[in-house]
């Protein structure tokens, strides 16, 4: 059973409350966020809870024991404190939102109903929809390594070990769009070859994305022209002229590792693991049984 606060726990029994909903979300870059659906705004813990900005919530759940505890917020993108390009860059992935129930006629009397962390977003064009885990989450993340075919390093980190440097990493120029997430590129980076970046990245020198990353998606010829097609629009719309790095990528396979990187030593898969076929087959007459391996060359 929750312990609520002696002046709460007499409010809630009195015929006629005076409760509204609060939300406090701790984005990933440490800048607070006080938001309530009451319709005056309100402040207690040193945080401003902007009145109807369009914060909602539509659905919680909770349990017992380690199962994780569920909830939704939804709203519109009508606060000057939410703001859509934010979304985009990931302020809100992992980010803290406590929950409190509060009286707003006296706000000493509140009580907080739980602390979760921000899963997954859906975004619309005028609307945002939170889904808000518990921290025991954190309890069904994988820890240690997974055995697999494909590797499980990030390219360039410490595990991998590849400078992404010279051919891997080359400037240009936005030259021509085609959509908002796809454009022409011109400079050393349309000097590499169809496919050279696909999986990699592109880090913004100039224009409105200054600064900021995004994963490509393919990089491959058109028309006689360089393309980059991104998994995701940017924050800002990209404009023609804006400076770029382009990151080569990686798929994790020991053939690209090798080819592409010569950076065998390094692969952090497991190529040479059977696959489910092996797992059921069976003996048969034709086949040569004598405990060798299972390829060959």
């Amino acid at each position: 059973m929750r312990a609520l606060d002696e002046d709460l726990a007499k409010h809630l029994a009195e015929e006629t409350t005076t409760l509204c909903r609060c939300w406090v979300v701790k984005r990933t870059d440490g800048v607070e966020l006080g938001f309530t659906d009451h319709d005056l705004p309100l402040r207690f813990g040193g945080v401003d809870f902007e009145p109807e900005t369009g914060f909602e919530g539509t659905q919680a759940e909770s349990s017992l024991g380690l199962a994780v505890d569920n909830q939704e917020t939804m709203g519109a993108l009508r606060s000057e404190a939410i703001r859509e390009e934010d979304i985009l860059l990931g302020l809100y992935d992992g980010a803290e939102v406590t929950r409190w129930v509060v009286n707003f006629a006296d706000t000493d009397e509140r009580a907080k109903l739980s602390v979760g962390v921000v899963g997954e977003i859906r975004r619309g064009d005028l609307a945002f929809e939170l889904e808000i885990l518990g921290r025991s989450e954190a309890l069904n993340r994988p820890i240690g390594r997974v055995f697999q075919r494909s590797c499980d390093a990030e390219v360039g980190d410490a595990r991998c070990g590849v400078e992404l440097d010279g051919a891997f990493r080359k400037a240009g120029e936005v030259l021509s769009l085609q959509d908002a997430r796809r454009f022409s590129v011109e400079g050393n980076a349309a000097e590499s070859p169809a496919g050279w970046f696909d999986h990699g990245k592109v880090e913004w020198t100039s224009g409105a994305n200054e600064g900021r990353v995004v994963a490509i998606r393919r990089f491959y010829a058109q028309s006689g022209l360089m393309v980059v097609d991104l998994w995701n629009t940017p924050a800002a719309p990209i404009q023609a002229g804006d400076g770029f790095r382009l990151v080569a990528g990686c798929n994790k396979t020991a053939s690209t590792c090798k080819a592409k990187f010569a950076n065998f030593l390094n692969f952090r898969g497991f190529p040479l693991m059977p696959g489910e076929d092996w797992t059921t087959a069976y003996p048969r007459s034709d086949e040569v049984h004598d405990g060798g391996s299972l390829f060959h060359g």
